[in-house]
């Protein structure tokens, strides 16, 4: 196999020939150059959400096609079947150049839930699903959360049932991210009221298309609106539509969730540091001792995080699970972000919330807004700290007096019956 110190500079010499270098310095943006973003949520049309996804997907063919796409991914989908080592040198290399970026409804389509059909699709599935998610033929969303059944996934009450050699589903998702531009939503259900609520729920692939489901946009405070509610009523799918076992969605939604975990903060999605270091100097704050200590955290941060993303990648790949590491890895995302936001704000004064108009300053409002988002997208905070404390720490289980209820009984003294 290609060294990864190989792969990444064969990678340097075809980037060069098909695109320019961002800045002059091939490492931090300068000072009003270009467009400046640290979006977390996308403010922007349909229209102009689906161009730019559209970019993407030709972008990831072109790379597909020079034997730089899928890097890490089998080679019965169409991947090169490298490591994880040589995908992460790739995409080290191309943040350097003017390229289109990447985006939520790709990381969900080929990182979340390509790998998660590979693992539990039978053999048809994996032939029909696969090689067009990895490849990012179409795309899939997540529908999973509930209104009344968030970070207790288990709590959904989503119905499918079984009708021949079909499923009825009826229910409402919500915060469904990308919900409006994709062609498929991933599903967990209710299948069986009668088991404890763990054991009740299946796994399925619905067409957003069908007829009984309904998208509708939900407005958030940044301004955008890239999660969705998703209605169905008399929604009906085929068998083949059902992912893995009847009653075994709940483990399957934790391999999502998992997958989920492990690739967050692997994005440059909302900025960070760099931006931070580009800001201080603007303002003339690079002296100022809090400013510096603030600066010296942010990096600290993001490589301790860059580092754990590793442990927990090898870690995958000797044992077929991550284990706890996303959830750490997860949980130092969003703490980085929250430490991001606070010393922008600290950076811009009144400038973060009068538009002036002047590059890199009023932008940072999308990030102050849309950063605490994530505290709660793919398992809130609080969840994630019950995982570490638990699965690393060894701390008592919290008190689950459901455990051996069935969901129906659950349901009967919820409504005090």
């Amino acid at each position: 196999m290609e060294s990864v110190a190989e792969f990444r500079e064969r990678a340097r010499q075809w980037l060069e020939s098909q695109a320019s270098y961002r800045t002059a310095d091939t490492t931090t943006q300068r000072w009003g150059e270009g467009e400046f973003s640290v979006t977390v949520f996308h403010d922007v049309s349909d229209a102009e959400e689906i161009e730019h996804v559209g970019k993407y997907k030709a972008w990831h063919h072109t790379k597909v096609a020079a034997g730089f796409g899928a890097i890490a991914i089998d080679p019965a989908w169409g991947g090169l079947g490298l490591t994880k080592a040589h995908d992460a040198a790739f995409k080290e290399v191309e943040a350097q150049f003017d390229v289109p970026r990447d985006h939520e409804i790709i990381s969900v389509t080929s990182k979340l839930i390509a790998p998660t059909i590979e693992e539990f699709g039978d053999e048809a599935q994996r032939e029909m699903w696969c090689r067009r998610f990895f490849q990012l033929d179409e795309f899939c969303c997540q529908l999973f959360s509930e209104p009344g059944a968030g970070s207790d996934l288990a709590g959904l009450s989503c119905r499918a049932v079984r009708d021949g050699d079909e499923w009825v589903i009826d229910g409402q998702k919500v915060w469904t991210s990308t919900a409006r531009i994709s062609q498929y939503g991933f599903a967990i259900c209710r299948t069986d009221v009668d088991v404890a609520k763990h054991a009740g729920m299946t796994a399925f692939l619905i067409p957003l298309d069908a007829p009984g489901v309904e998208v509708r946009p939900i407005q958030q405070m940044s301004g955008g609106a890239s999660f969705n509610e998703v209605f169905m009523s008399g929604v009906r799918i085929s068998d083949e539509m059902r992912v893995g076992e009847v009653g075994m969605g709940w483990k399957v939604a934790l391999t999502v969730l998992g997958h989920e975990r492990s690739s967050s903060g692997g994005s440059s999605r909302g900025g960070g540091y760099d931006e931070l270091v580009m800001l201080a100097r603007h303002v003339g704050r690079t002296d100022d001792p809090q400013i510096r200590q603030d600066l010296a955290r942010s990096y600290t941060m993001r490589r301790v995080r860059e580092w754990v993303r590793a442990g927990a990648a090898a870690r995958a790949k000797a044992t077929g699970s991550s284990g706890p590491g996303g959830s750490i890895t997860k949980l130092m995302w969003t703490i980085e972000m929250a430490h991001t936001s606070a010393v922008a704000s600290r950076l811009l004064g009144a400038s973060l919330t009068a538009d002036t108009g002047e590059w890199g300053t009023f932008a940072w409002n999308e990030h102050v807004l849309g950063a605490p988002g994530y505290r709660i997208a793919g398992g809130s905070d609080e969840i994630q700290r019950n995982i570490v404390g638990e699965r690393v720490l060894g701390l008592p289980g919290e008190p689950r007096v459901d455990r051996d209820v069935s969901f129906a009984e659950l349901a009967r003294q919820q409504r005090g019956g």
